[in-house]
């Protein structure tokens, strides 16, 4: 079982930037995929980015690409989205998630049906 935490949301203004962080319990965090999702109200959960094990993999979707980078700190157990030229539309509860490495690798990586634990998701708000 991976317990995972998010921490780093907050309101900010649009045009602004925050880091998100996920600090998982196991101690071999580096087999696991990890991603980013977000959820607005009345919406379903969206991927936003995820990265293989060893970090040498990423994507975004592509409502991100050139403002969101994950990155991660095995040593750490910790994985990062930092977010850049934030709009309203980014506003959500942010999640973090964990696949099982028995599972092998992700068909897309951002559906939400690969990973198997999730954190307590932290609030992003963007507006003026």
């Amino acid at each position: 079982q991976v317990q995972l935490v998010e921490s780093g949301g907050g309101l900010v203004q649009p045009g602004g930037s925050l880091r998100l962080s996920c600090v998982a319990s196991s101690v071999i965090m580096d087999t696991y995929y990890i991603a980013w999702f977000r959820q607005a109200p009345g919406k379903e959960r969206e991927g936003v980015a995820y990265i293989s094990s060893s970090g040498g993999s990423t994507d975004y979707a592509d409502y991100v690409k050139g403002r969101f980078t994950i990155s991660r700190d095995n040593a750490k157990r910790t994985v990062y989205l930092q977010m850049n030229s934030l709009k309203p539309e980014d506003t959500a509860v942010y999640y973090c998630a964990a696949r099982e490495p028995y599972r092998g690798l992700p068909r897309t990586g951002l559906n939400k049906h690969e990973y198997d634990y999730w954190g307590q998701g932290t609030q992003v708000t963007a507006s003026s």
